[in-house]
């Protein structure tokens, strides 16, 4: 008991270092690692959209909902770059938690659904979705401490609710039509995460707008 109580203690003081090395950080450095993990996870779901594809019925194409039907689309966010460069850094960083805590549950429905994925692919899309929800962990914990930094307007976030369920479908063209659509919302709102990253690494580095 006695052994176990210190183990705690060793993991619980490792945890507080760690937090305390990282809200040392500038935040132009976080900003910095934010914005690479935040492209890896963009160029990840790109990469995992394009295998989809190569397999992905004719059929599905007509019938797949679209990005409206996204449970992350009543989030009003800036259309591009120009309207995102009007928005303040607090109410960016807020925007861009919302979008990634929104995908905490879908993601792991990704990855329970991609066991049994009716694709040539389906280890590599299994393991990519994987690989995704560790990257999405590490910049949602990342930009936690970030939002530390800039306020209590960067800390606040918008609910937005996942209802679409566990089970995407009993048949192959339905299993296929609706994890194409669930990853495809997640690809536009991993663009928009890392968008709005990018432009407040650009502010950090009091680089030009038109450098953003």
């Amino acid at each position: 008991m006695a052994e176990r109580r210190t183990n705690g203690s060793k993991v619980l003081i490792t945890v507080l270092y760690v937090v305390a090395a990282c809200r040392a950080v500038p935040v132009s450095d976080l900003l910095d690692r934010a914005s690479q993990r935040s492209d890896r996870l963009h160029s990840l779901s790109t990469t995992l959209t394009q295998e989809l594809d190569s397999h992905f019925p004719p059929i599905g194409r007509v019938i797949m909902p679209r990005p409206g039907m996204c449970h992350t689309a009543s989030l009003q966010t800036p259309n591009d770059k120009e309207q995102a460069l009007q928005v303040s850094e607090s109410d960016l960083l807020s925007l861009a938690r919302s979008l990634l805590q929104a995908w905490q549950d879908p993601l792991v429905v990704l990855s329970s659904s991609a066991n049994t994925l009716p694709h040539p692919a389906q280890n590599s899309i299994s393991n990519k979705i994987q690989e995704l929800q560790e990257h999405s962990k590490t910049l949602g914990d990342g930009l936690n401490v970030l939002s530390g930094k800039m306020g209590p307007a960067a800390q606040t976030t918008s609910l937005l609710p996942y209802r679409g369920g566990n089970d995407l479908g009993h048949d192959k063209i339905s299993k296929l039509i609706n994890f194409h659509f669930l990853l495809s919302c997640f690809r536009r709102d991993s663009h928009k995460i890392d968008s709005f990253l990018k432009v407040l690494r650009c502010r950090a580095a009091r680089m030009q707008p038109e450098m953003c």
